[in-house]
């Protein structure tokens, strides 16, 4: 907790990012006493049935109806924020929308949204899942934005590959977990102490490295290398990037193309015409420019 800011001084360790956001949801109703949620549309936030319900995507939901009730959906970036009222416990979302497209907040809206959650008296969840650990350049992204939220949901890089997540909170809110009933919320393998020596490691390694100047360096050069008429846009943030091209069969097409020539690439669950651009941090200079070519060039050929 010494890389947060002093109100998110409580940890409670899981093992994957979908019950990160589970358990956030369940502190944000024990802590408010309320039911309602607002999320937001083409959000992502698991496969288990709290986060289902929050996620923004009707073909993942539909199957699985009846989900949790109260939970209202608004878009991303838009207009009415009047939803978030007396009657919300939270309201959870991507800082950047992940699945969704690599749709980054626009940062304007998302003190509005911090400004209305605080008038409301309901808690701001940040599912970082995605976001954290330098990969939009900061350790979390809610840093570049100047928004601190109530809860903190991560996982995915946290532990370098060994199962983990965390939603990290404040010692007040926390206080709902202590009683009524005692230990609200447990988990049988949550801050196993090999994750947590392996997630140790891995903050270390990445505070002590330049890695945050890295994101930013992969992200001017996919940028710049990038430049094709049928790219309409390469958008996001540091080494969490999304290409999208003009129509569903050019994007297979390419993904297509790389594959055989040793790039794999990957569509995200909700958009067909979007690839998704998200190297390791790690990545060689050198190694980073060839994909890129190769992917230039693979546009290049299907066209």
């Amino acid at each position: 907790t010494g890389q947060l800011p002093s109100q998110l001084d409580r940890v409670y360790f899981v093992n994957s990012g979908t019950e990160a956001n589970e358990g956030a949801l369940k502190l944000a109703k024990k802590h408010t006493g309320r039911h309602k949620f607002v999320a937001f549309r083409h959000g992502y936030h698991g496969d288990t049935h709290g986060s289902l319900s929050v996620t923004g995507r009707d073909v993942y939901r539909d199957p699985y109806r009846p989900l949790l009730p109260d939970v209202e959906f608004l878009n991303f970036n838009g207009e009415g924020l009047e939803t978030i009222d007396e009657d919300t416990a939270a309201v959870i979302m991507e800082p950047i929308q992940g699945e969704g497209g690599i749709i980054p907040a626009d940062k304007q809206w998302l003190k509005e949204v911090r400004k209305r959650c605080h008038k409301a008296g309901a808690l701001l969840i940040f599912d970082e899942i995605q976001t954290g650990f330098f990969r939009t350049g900061s350790l979390f992204a809610f840093e570049d934005y100047r928004v601190v939220p109530d809860i903190l949901c991560l996982a995915k890089a946290m532990a370098g590959g060994m199962p983990m997540g965390a939603f990290v909170s404040s010692s007040e809110i926390f206080e709902g977990f202590k009683k009524n009933p005692p230990l609200n919320h447990v988990t049988t393998f949550g801050g196993h102490p090999v994750s947590c020596a392996a997630a140790y490691a891995t903050l270390s390694e990445l505070l002590e490295g330049d890695y945050g100047k890295r994101a930013i360096q992969i992200e001017k050069i996919a940028k710049s290398k990038l430049q094709h008429e049928a790219i309409k846009e390469v958008r996001g943030k540091g080494a969490m990037l999304g290409m999208e091209l003009n129509d569903a069969e050019l994007t297979r097409r390419v993904v297509e193309s790389c594959f055989e020539r040793g790039v794999i690439l990957g569509w995200t669950l909700h958009s067909d015409t979007l690839i998704r651009l998200a190297p390791p941090l790690i990545i060689d200079k050198e190694l980073l420019i060839d994909s890129l070519q190769i992917i230039e060039q693979s546009i290049y050929d299907v066209c």
